[in-house]
């Protein structure tokens, strides 16, 4: 590739189209006066490997990795960081000059959420947790949330044997944390300082059936999830007196956290979290009007 070619990066997924990362990455390159292509790459469910082969020879150095193929950027790569290793997933793969060398692979999901909860004043040392759900996006946030030291973490999900499975698999990393899993119904009826929504249901604007005893005036009700509007359950959450954060934040984090690692430099975030949710509210008004 021509020394005076932008570097070249991307975002694959499927769907693909609804994705905010090229916003957020030429953000951060401008901070800096960074020229780069950032593209999104739009892959067959059975496509993944060809796709991302076919980046690398065009000189991509990097991708952003997001549903349905997080378990097959791990798989793909070489060499893994831990958390990567942990979350048996990769959202984030580097790719040497060299395309000999093997593909790195990074999840920089756990660390996005925790730096959005800081960024917001949520301390989790010392605290009860809740996380709802025991999938893909429970397991990438796991570890660097016991990394912090809470003093419970509870796993409610609608089959129970996938919290007990993540709670046997992470016991090494939790510490003096009190770790459990339950059902999604039985969960104990006693309050929360944080509770954290990882499930897809209010992608649907759907509910999981919640005890009004989980929430308290200092609980914290975080949704993965983020759209123009507040989430059912970020509502149900402030009904009930908790302060409610949506996933936008975490977002913003974990680019901030695969731009690091790319470029060796770190963005200020604030200002993009801002040009995000002015760009969101921006689209839902263009589309209220069509």
């Amino acid at each position: 590739m021509a020394t005076n070619t932008p570097a070249l990066y991307a975002v694959i997924g499927n769907p693909i189209e609804h994705s905010r990362s090229p916003l957020i990455h030429r953000a951060f390159a401008r901070q800096f006066d960074l020229e780069l292509t950032y593209e999104k790459i739009w892959a067959p469910i059975d496509g993944f490997e060809e796709a991302v082969n076919a980046f690398v020879k065009r000189g991509g150095r990097g991708m952003n990795v997001t549903v349905p193929f997080k378990l097959e950027a791990f798989d793909l790569a070489g060499r893994h960081s831990e958390r990567a290793e942990r979350a048996l997933a990769a959202n984030t793969l580097v790719f040497a000059p060299d395309p000999a060398e093997p593909i790195f692979a990074d999840n920089t999901d756990g660390v996005g959420l925790v730096n959005d909860l800081t960024f917001h004043g949520v301390n989790v040392s010392g605290r009860r947790l809740l996380i709802l759900g025991a999938g893909g996006a429970t397991r990438g946030v796991l570890a660097p949330l016991l990394q912090q030291a809470p003093e419970e973490l509870v796993i409610a999900n609608r089959n129970p044997e996938r919290a007990y499975g993540l709670v046997e698999e992470f016991s090494d990393a939790a510490g003096d944390c009190q770790l459990s899993g339950c059902p999604l119904a039985g969960i104990e009826e006693s309050r929360f300082d944080l509770i954290i929504n990882a499930t897809p249901a209010s992608l649907t604007a759907q509910l999981p059936p919640l005890p009004d005893a989980l929430v308290g005036s200092g609980t914290v009700a975080y949704d993965m999830a983020y759209g123009a509007e507040p989430t059912v359950f970020m509502e149900w959450g402030e009904s009930r007196g908790a302060r409610a954060l949506d996933g936008l934040g975490m977002l913003v984090e974990q680019a901030a956290e695969s731009f690091t690692l790319w470029h060796g430099k770190r963005p200020d975030t604030a200002p993009v979290r801002e040009l995000l949710r002015e760009e969101i509210l921006a689209a839902a008004q263009r589309e209220a009007e069509d």
